[in-house]
């Protein structure tokens, strides 16, 4: 754990030198066993959250992060990129507030509701 909390401070600073806007990071245990940590970040147009999708991209794969991918190729309004133990959502500021994820990550989840 204490890796994937090295590398997720690391993917932070990435998107901060990087000028990625309002970062957030949630942490999932206990809530999800898809990932460790969740990053949400804006980017302020579809070029800058394509570039900010692929410098995390570049710095899971040197972190040894071999499976990794970016989904979202086609879209200009998001993209997630899929760090096995760390997903990073990056959005264009509108779409994130319509989806909220933070809000529903952050609360906490019931056991018995707990699905995934």
């Amino acid at each position: 754990m204490e890796k994937i909390s090295a590398l997720k401070d690391e993917i932070i600073k990435t998107l901060d030198i990087n000028k990625a806007l309002d970062i957030v990071s949630i942490d999932l245990e206990g809530k999800s066993s898809v990932a460790d940590f969740m990053i949400i970040a804006s980017g302020t147009s579809s070029r800058h959250i394509q570039a900010l999708s692929e410098q995390v991209f570049e710095k899971l794969k040197i972190n040894g992060v071999n499976n990794c991918k970016i989904e979202g190729k086609d879209s200009n309004d998001w993209k997630l990129v899929d760090g096995i133990d760390l997903i990073v959502h990056i959005f264009n500021p509108e779409k994130r507030k319509f989806y909220e994820l933070e809000k529903m990550w952050s609360e906490l989840i019931p056991k018995e509701k707990l699905i995934i």
